[in-house]
């Protein structure tokens, strides 16, 4: 059975998805643009932006009951490999001690030309 996750504090989704979904204990996390859920705005440059994607899944796990030490697995898309290391920084901040599995890929573009957008799997 899978039960619908979402937070008012995280963006909603932009298209025919859920911003999460539960199922067996686990918790599969929609791409998340860097927009910010009250004002609609994504900021500028990579490190805000990847911190505004991290807030809005550590906002879509809270829903759930859950803590982004919760995260086994992310995958991060970025406009341009060259940004890197500015996601990166911003990055290593949320998490603790066993980082999650991840996957980093560039891609051609992302969905309102955002420079990030990040994925997730938790477990509980």
């Amino acid at each position: 059975m899978k039960k619908v996750i979402c937070s008012d504090k995280a963006p909603g989704a932009i298209g025919p998805y859920s911003q999460a979904i539960e199922a067996n204990g686990m918790v599969f996390v929609s791409g998340q643009l860097p927009i910010d859920a009250a004002t609609g705005l994504m900021p500028d440059g990579v490190e805000a932006q990847a911190r505004q994607s991290l807030e809005n899944i550590k906002h879509i796990l809270e829903a759930a009951g859950l803590t982004m030490s919760d995260i086994v697995k992310t995958t991060v898309f970025l406009q341009d490999m060259s940004l890197f290391a500015g996601m990166n920084g911003v990055y290593a901040t949320y998490f603790e001690g066993a980082f999650p599995a991840r996957s980093a890929v560039a891609v051609k573009t992302l969905p309102k030309d955002a420079l990030v957008e990040i994925e997730c799997i938790a477990a509980r």
